[in-house]
């Protein structure tokens, strides 16, 4: 049976996920242990811990949300390798799945996360930016040129997730903006994002050459699985080609809605979540209810 592993992005995190694995489970405890040996800091005490306000932080939630799916992924004992096993990720969750496709090593990707946090937060100084989520049968991209123009800043779509299920991006008051306009049109939820920065925007373009650095100092390999980018949305494997892909990642979408449907052209039969929350797997199953979609529970 052919099976995709999917791990989530930013926004997942909250205080206290993760502990459960850490207190029971020693190939968990072992992944937390790393993270915290590679950065230099105890960053599990903060997801344990909290404060909430700390752990929202774009710095340390990415490196956070990778830390517990990388330690459900050593719970389960998941063999991701072989043809039959695709990985893909939202965002943040492409490192991770390129982590569990041996593509990275733990150590590393924590240390490229945390460095993609800091220089996403130092692009756009906090508060000055922001992102939501609109549902509804709106025309996201014209919402968005119509707050631009009439405030002057930067507002654009970020994420395809589902089916009328878009992430706006940008200044926060062109955001503010859009999700008024959003409302008025018939939006039927529009909601900020518990994030510190706007991301997958123009906005992270000052940016996007550091990262580049920062991916080229690390060892990688191909992966030992199927790896679906958020790029193009279909398999990408040459290495040259993912790092690529990361950095343009940085001022362009995720594609999560296309990326699922082409997993059912794939003859995938089995999509699961890995990593805290379960969102990507309501998405999953909006977007391709005949996939069996559904939430690894370690």
């Amino acid at each position: 049976m052919k099976k995709c592993y999917v791990f989530p992005g930013q926004g997942a995190q909250s205080v206290g996920m993760g502990k459960d694995l850490y207190d029971g489970n020693p190939a968990a405890r072992a992944v937390f242990d790393e993270i915290d040996d590679a950065l230099g800091e105890k960053l599990s005490r903060l997801i344990f811990e909290g404060p909430l306000e700390e752990l929202n932080l774009t710095a340390n939630a990415q490196v956070a949300i990778f830390a517990v799916s990388m330690a459900m992924q050593a719970a389960a004992a998941l063999d991701l390798t072989g043809g039959e096993t695709y990985v893909a990720g939202h965002s943040l969750g492409e490192y991770t799945a390129l982590g569990a496709a041996k593509s990275i090593s733990v150590a590393d990707a924590a240390r490229l996360l945390r460095r993609r946090g800091e220089l996403m937060q130092s692009a756009v100084p906090e508060g000055l930016g922001s992102m939501a989520a609109i549902i509804g049968d709106v025309d996201v991209a014209a919402i968005c040129r119509d707050a631009a123009s009439k405030t002057g800043g930067v507002c654009e779509p970020a994420n395809d997730n589902a089916p009328a299920q878009f992430v706006i991006s940008g200044h926060a008051g062109a955001v503010d903006l859009a999700m008024e306009i959003a409302k008025k049109q018939g939006a039927k939820i529009v909601k900020k994002l518990a994030v510190s920065a706007p991301l997958h925007c123009s906005l992270m373009e000052p940016i996007v050459n550091d990262m580049r650095r920062e991916i080229e100092k690390i060892g990688w390999r191909a992966p030992a699985c199927g790896f679906l980018s958020n790029r193009t949305a279909s398999p990408m494997a040459d290495v040259a080609e993912i790092k690529d892909a990361l950095a343009y990642q940085l001022t362009h979408g995720v594609r999560w809605r296309e990326t699922v449907l082409n997993l059912a052209k794939l003859g995938i039969e089995e999509i699961i979540e890995v990593g805290p929350g379960n969102v990507l797997t309501g998405l999953n199953k909006r977007i391709s209810p005949s996939v069996n979609s559904y939430k690894l529970e370690v």
